[in-house]
């Protein structure tokens, strides 16, 4: 996108030429907030009972400050390359607002879009939507926050930002752990280590919110059904991630309800939960396509198919041909296969053309080994009904992905907010154990 190459030499400018006073302020600054968080990732009790251990919070922390200062230096860097401007422009928008923030907090928090004439219609809709408007307005807000505490500096908001996100990965660590048992470090790796989540996670963007909202709705609902009792503050924290997925990932909260339902049906039924996903996610794909008989607002088929049309408009470098949808079944199902070769299998080594799009390609081939490694040597027991609402959820989003989205970059930076769901069913499932027994024979 050109746009980004406009803010190239004002970065440059204003990065490279801070008077020196300043400079030392803010390094000063940062080096007390990273103190400061550093404390308190060992210290709040969410993270202290996740059982990872002070030393072990601390340098998880500061792996995702350390990617959401790279995120944002490459932003900078090789904005015309890799296209990544987008957080510096969220960043100088957050500036505008700073003086009404600081004389009129009030109005600042009341100053949201405007309806437009439909009112607030299109909620899955990038067009004339109110919605799509909030997503922007609300990250705009909180970047404006960070920059009455930070002295508006990026990279001190990197700090603030990786503090509010790590919740996200914390919530989905003690998930896993209570679902598929002790295997500690690898629940770790899973969580917190792969290399896209990671970054596309800690920068400053809305993925790391997406996912935050994602995990702290499947946390207290998990740990609601197995405990049988939620307090306020876990309704608290459920509300806070429906509203962070209004605000910045609407259709995956769409795609998230239904999931966490059947997972709930299948703890209930207690037998074969495979089945009791297979046959759900049968009727809701009928109800998919069949809605819009009911009420032109529920066209589900045609705001995926508008997505796809909004997509087509764009360009980039890592563009790839996509088959047009239409708001047919028929459609949906011929075009399937082809969303999920996009979103599981791309990019290809031989879609790589710089070293980011080549890292892309070498995590999408680890991942694939560790697929047929998980299966071919899976511990025995039939998988547990939190797997299969890994699993569900998360071929929902690629298909929601692959269908919509027409650039591989873009691609790999949206399915990283789900990839933690699929690589922890895999790593519970490996049974390492089994390896020795093939050098034996």
């Amino acid at each position: 996108m050109n746009r980004h190459l406009i803010f190239i030499p004002r970065l440059v400018d204003i990065v490279f030429t801070l008077p020196a006073k300043r400079l030392w302020l803010d390094l000063l600054l940062f080096a007390i907030y990273l103190a400061l968080f550093c404390w308190l990732v060992t210290r709040v009790p969410f993270f202290r009972k996740s059982g990872l251990g002070p030393i072990l919070l601390a340098i998880l922390f500061l792996l995702k400050v350390i990617a959401s200062m790279l995120y944002g230096w490459q932003g900078l860097r090789y904005s015309y390359l890799i296209q990544m401007g987008d957080t510096w422009i969220w960043h100088f928008s957050s500036l505008k607002g700073l003086p009404l923030l600081k004389f009129n907090p009030l109005a600042f928090l009341a100053d949201l879009p405007r309806p437009y004439q439909h009112g607030y219609g299109g909620f899955l809709s990038s067009r004339s939507s109110w919605w799509n408007d909030l997503h922007k307005a609300m990250f705009v807000k909180l970047l404006t926050i960070f920059n009455l505490f930070s002295g508006s500096n990026y990279y001190i908001n990197t700090v603030f930002y990786s503090f509010l996100t790590f919740f996200g990965p914390v919530a989905l660590y003690r998930t896993a752990l209570h679902a598929f048992g002790g295997r500690r470090w690898w629940l770790v790796a899973g969580t917190f280590l792969i290399p896209s989540f990671l970054y596309w996670g800690s920068g400053i963007h809305k993925d790391g919110l997406a996912f935050l909202g994602v995990a702290l709705l499947v946390y207290e609902v998990y740990f609601w059904v197995k405990q049988r009792s939620i307090g306020w503050q876990g309704i608290v924290a459920a509300l806070s991630g429906c509203l962070l997925l209004l605000m910045y990932r609407n259709y995956l909260l769409v795609v998230l309800l239904p999931a966490l339902l059947v997972w709930m049906m299948a703890e209930r039924i207690g037998r074969k939960p495979w089945l009791v996903f297979l046959v759900s996610y049968t009727v809701f794909g009928f109800a998919f396509f069949t809605l819009p008989l009911l009420s032109p607002r529920l066209d589900l088929p045609r705001a995926v198919v508008e997505k796809q049309e909004d997509f087509l408009t764009l360009k980039a470098n890592s563009y790839v041909p996509v088959k047009k949808l239409e708001p047919t079944a028929a459609s949906f199902l011929r075009t399937a296969p082809y969303a999920l070769e996009l979103t599981v299998l791309r990019p290809f080594p031989s879609d790589a053309k710089h070293l980011f799009s080549l890292a892309a390609a070498l995590e999408n081939g680890a991942l694939l080994l560790l697929l047929v490694a998980s299966l071919v040597w899976r511990r025995p027991g039939p998988p547990n009904a939190f797997f299969w609402f890994c699993l569900f959820f998360s071929l929902s989003v690629f298909l929601v992905i692959g269908y919509t989205v027409n650039f591989l970059g873009a691609i790999v930076r949206y399915r990283s907010v789900v990839l933690p769901f699929i690589v922890l069913p895999l790593l519970s499932g490996f049974d390492l154990a089994r390896f020795p027994k093939l050098y034996n024979k």
